[in-house]
């Protein structure tokens, strides 16, 4: 079974940092690319960042040089590093995987920008 498990969201000052993690769990997944999507009120959910099996990173431009994804393959965990935080970065956060043909998706976690 598939399971993916985000973490370490919460309420943020502008110009703040969090630091989010995805715990996943049912597939070997040092063998795929791992993604980070947001979605905030209102608005379609949109790709962040990725990370490839061997460590290529991509971005929307609207997050780089402020967040950076890495991966843990010995405990199974992809993060996304936030700093520099907007208001505009108020979201619900999910990481996601494709597997054996399908998208499998975390429950998210909340992140809050505000003063």
């Amino acid at each position: 079974q598939v399971r993916l498990v985000e973490s370490g969201g919460g309420l943020v000052q502008p110009g703040g940092s969090l630091r989010l993690s995805c715990a996943v769990s049912g597939i070997n997944f040092k063998l795929y690319a791992m993604n980070w999507y947001r979605q905030a009120p209102g608005r379609q959910r949109e790709w962040v960042a990725d990370i490839s099996t061997n460590h290529t990173r991509n971005y929307v431009d609207s997050v780089k040089d402020r967040f950076t994804i890495s991966r843990d393959n010995v405990w199974n965990r992809v993060y996304l590093q936030m700093s520099s935080l907007k208001p505009e970065d108020t979201a619900i956060y999910y990481c996601k995987v494709f597997f054996r043909g399908r998208e499998y998706w975390g429950q998210g976690t909340q992140v809050t920008v505000s003063s």
